[in-house]
């Protein structure tokens, strides 16, 4: 049997650090159309996990790359992709993956952006330059940041003239235009889609509490926040900032695939926090003396609970979630009414 080698993860910069990747197929990121994909195809390049390498896996084509790979260009010009973005994003940064790619990696490579309402772009869309060419290794991680404050929901990958590349992962920061939102409608205001995301955590030993704001169920206990076992007084907790002001209506929380280590209870505290009024450090501190907006409820394995009897604190902008005493949680939503 064929050892599989893994890349290795690099820390990579800020924006690759804290920002959410919206190239990533599993939150329904999409490779639109290419050029050529002839050694290996298009979806593999948005995949969620870093690239595998198996030295001797072959099949009709070639040696077989994670990654998007096409032939050898004999022909002027160069290859090219689209991909949908999962969501409308401000972005703040790309890696170029060329993970295992070594005498078949692009020289250099350059990104594109449109906004696009259709889900497929079309003619009359405006691309615009992000990231202009730029020279690439071979098995590296070309990080390269995006200075640009507008929302995109596609961009366009050239690689010259060819070659292939194990990961494109598109960073930024979710966006929702907040005008179209229809009047007196609850919605999940902790959705990633609506910009919602992590502040700060106890624990994130086995996933980071950014998973509890994806959308769907969970696909296996990987797919959530769980922490290590507590072996020391206190519970675990994780700070959330919603995607908008809102008025909390209900709260959900899925421990789907969580059996044996589902925590004993959750509670959840609130507040509104005008923009600017501390950092990431300090809401720690603060979060301590929150209101309470849910009391402690005692929590079920591989199940979905609705509470509806929250505390009437008004609009907030952030919650945290206490575990007691810790475990681990597939997804936690917060339904409510925003404040336009």
């Amino acid at each position: 049997m064929t050892d599989v080698v893994i890349a290795p993860v690099p820390e990579g910069p800020e924006f690759a650090r804290l920002g959410l990747n919206l190239a990533d197929s599993s939150l329904g990121a999409e490779v639109l159309e290419v050029t050529d994909e002839f050694f290996a195809p298009r979806a593999r390049m948005l995949a969620p996990g870093p690239a595998a390498f198996y030295p001797d896996r072959y099949d009709d084509h070639g040696k077989w790359m994670d990654g998007w790979e096409t032939r050898r260009r004999r022909t002027t010009g160069h290859d090219w992709c689209i991909v949908r973005l999962a969501m409308p994003g401000v972005l703040t940064g790309v890696d170029f993956d060329t993970s295992f790619f070594t005498g078949n990696f692009p020289p250099a490579a350059s990104l594109e952006a449109c906004y696009s309402p259709a889900a497929v772009p079309d003619g009359n869309s405006e691309w615009v330059p992000l990231v202009p060419a730029t020279k690439l290794a071979g098995n590296d991680h070309r990080f390269c940041a995006i200075t640009s404050d507008r929302p995109w929901t596609h961009v366009r990958l050239h690689i010259y003239p060819d070659g292939g590349l194990a990961r494109l992962r598109v960073y930024g920061r979710p966006w929702m235009d907040w005008r179209r939102a229809a009047p007196n409608q609850s919605i999940n205001l902790l959705a990633l889609e609506c910009g919602a995301d992590q502040v700060a955590w106890s624990d994130a030993h086995y996933g980071e509490p950014r998973k509890l704001l994806r959308p769907g169920r969970g696909i296996n206990m990987g797919d959530g926040w769980e922490t290590r076992r507590r072996r020391e007084p206190g519970n675990d907790w994780c700070i959330l900032a919603l995607g908008h002001k809102g008025i909390p209506e209900s709260i959900e929380v899925d421990t789907a695939h969580f059996k044996g280590n589902f925590p004993a209870a959750c509670s959840v505290q609130a507040a509104c926090v005008e923009a600017g009024a501390g950092t990431a450090a300090s809401l720690i501190t603060q979060s301590m003396f929150w209101p309470t907006l849910l009391e402690p409820q005692p929590l079920e394995a591989d199940a979905i609970l609705k509470f509806t009897d929250l505390k009437e604190l008004g609009a907030i902008t952030h919650i945290r979630f206490n575990m007691i005493p810790d475990g681990g949680v597939s997804r936690v939503r917060l339904f409510g009414e925003p404040v336009l």
